[in-house]
């Protein structure tokens, strides 16, 4: 482990530390203190060479440089909420997007736009995976009002069960929903089957389901010719040059807060905000670089610790999902820029307080010191006055003591964290938190030398799945050329892939779980015992 500091600190010693390493932007009302971390002011000086090339590769990322050379693609995601930064005419295509989200919101809200069924557009349908799922999950969860004019469900899996269970609860609201499908190609498999599924629903009410659809997809997708073709009701662009974990402040994000009654220009506010003030190309005044800093120094500039997230506010419980993606997609990789082999990354896990004092902070004060913790902290309780719960102490005022209780026995034990400090959670604070992270990802990758912004593990993932799919066809195939029953040997000889056995076999069972016209015979516990037939 890089150097540390020694645990013996006094009281007065670790208030000064506190005093030297707080981060307080009063604009943004945003504090940080990364005084809990261990780390020397050697590791400090030993850095700087590192962060003053960071500062400079995040300049010549928003500057358009070729920031994803994989794809040789610029990273254009600071540029959707400061249009002003980018290139050619791309500033005016993001300011023209969000002028259509708005006017669109405007027309279903008004009920201009209404589906053919009903009066008015009632519920949103949002499906998507991955990025076009979990930031709107985490914005909703964290922002929709409670008298929101439009509530959102999602369906961001390919889960049979799970799709049934949201269009159950949709019941015969499906005739006033409006529906949103989100894919950059159109061709992504979980968002296509879940975009089949429901209109599949709809057909069977007899709804007409283009008359329900809204495409967020690039120009010349499947996507973008299929709601053409059909003639959906309307098309949000998605952008070459913004990956789906950084698309909250795109369509991806806007039109579904928009349309819950989301403030999306306090959003967009909230980041640009904060990307000024993670742009000043100086450590101690960079409260995105002092975040790169601290996870440098956990993890030994190797992600030997684990990120864990512990929010301190019921609306934020779904931070840690986001953070997940964003974090592990992104700094996830094999090998860094330079081709070598580093296996990088920092994993990502968290829940929320005061829960987690019930749950796995156990394990995280006298269990295995392989993580450190993010405490994200909200001063404001509640809209209003609180009660007593007991003589001098709110509620708020129990979860605030759980919070301080909890970092001093985590650092007693010698486990490192930060606090994060918000005002509220408001759209401006939720933008702020997003762009916060989004910079320090970056900060930290050019720390470490890997490239944040492409996902080759993701796609190989994607590539194995559809080659099991296609040795699923070839497999049924044969089986119906076989005309009676077969071992499983025999059938992935005949299916063309006699190393495949096991994967046939996996296929075999779940067709026949599901009667879809596979019988097996023998003995379950020893699997090459098995014959298989058409039923």
């Amino acid at each position: 482990m890089v150097a540390s500091v020694s645990k013996e600190m006094d009281t007065q010693a670790l208030w000064k530390r506190y005093e030297d390493w707080l981060y307080y932007h009063e604009g943004l009302g945003l504090y940080l203190d990364i005084s809990r971390m261990r780390f020397t002011d050697s590791l400090v000086e030993t850095l700087k060479p590192k962060f003053e090339k960071a500062f400079q590769d995040m300049a010549a990322l928003e500057g358009g440089a070729i920031a994803n050379p994989d794809e040789n693609r610029m990273v254009g995601h600071y540029w959707l909420r400061d249009p002003d930064l980018a290139p050619l005419s791309l500033g005016q295509e993001i300011i023209d997007t969000l002028k259509q989200i708005e006017t669109f919101v405007q027309k279903v809200h008004s009920g201009e736009i209404v589906p053919p069924e009903a009066p008015k557009f009632t519920d949103i349908l949002s499906i998507g995976i991955g990025g076009s799922a979990l930031g709107p999950q985490f914005v909703a969860e964290a922002l929709s009002p409670l008298d929101s004019p439009m509530p959102i469900h999602f369906i961001d899996n390919t889960d049979p069960a799970g799709i049934d269970r949201v269009l159950n609860k949709l019941g015969d609201r499906l005739k006033s929903t409006l529906v949103i499908v989100t894919s950059k190609s159109g061709g992504t498999p979980e968002t296509r089957n879940g975009m089949l599924e429901v209109k599949h629903a709809y057909e069977l009410q007899n709804l007409n389901f283009p008359k329900h659809a809204v495409a967020i997809t690039m120009q010349g997708s499947k996507l973008d010719e299929l709601g053409g073709m059909e003639g959906w009701v309307a098309e949000f662009p998605m952008f070459d040059w913004v990956g789906g974990r950084t698309s909250q402040f795109s369509a991806v994000g806007l039109l579904a807060a928009s349309l819950q009654g989301i403030d999306v220009r306090a959003i967009l506010q909230g980041a640009k905000d904060a990307d000024s003030a993670t742009r000043i190309p100086d450590l101690k005044q960079n409260p995105a670089a002092l975040l790169a800093l601290a996870w440098y120094y956990a993890g030994n500039g190797k992600g030997e610790r684990d990120m864990v997230i512990l929010p301190y506010k019921d609306s934020l419980l779904l931070f840690s999902r986001y953070l997940q993606q964003l974090v592990m997609e992104s700094l996830g990789k094999e090998t860094d820029l330079d081709g070598k082999v580093v296996n990088q990354g920092i994993a990502v896990y968290g829940n929320k307080g005061s829960t987690d004092q019930h749950a796995y902070v156990q394990q995280l004060r006298e269990g295995v010191p392989n993580f450190f913790a993010t405490f994200i902290e909200v001063l404001q309780d509640r809209e209003g006055d609180s009660i007593e719960v007991e003589p001098g102490a709110t509620s708020g005022d129990y979860l605030s003591g759980l919070l301080q209780g909890t970092r001093r026995a985590l650092y007693d034990n010698r486990r490192d964290s930060i606090v994060i400090t918000i005002p509220e959670v408001t759209p401006y604070t939720v933008g702020l938190l997003i762009a916060l992270y989004e910079r320090a990802v970056g900060l930290y990758a050019s720390l470490v030398n890997v490239n944040a912004y492409h996902q080759p593990g993701v796609e190989a993932g994607k590539k194995a799945a559809a080659s099991v799919l296609d040795l699923q066809t070839r497999a049924i195939a044969a089986l119906k050329d076989a005309g009676q029953p077969i071992s499983l040997t025999e059938l992935a000889i005949q299916a063309g892939a006699p190393d495949e056995i096991e994967t046939i076999y996996k296929i075999l069972r779940h067709l026949e779980a599901n009667d879809r016209g596979v019988r097996l015979e023998g003995d379950r516990a020893k699997p090459s015992s098995l014959t298989v037939s058409a039923s």
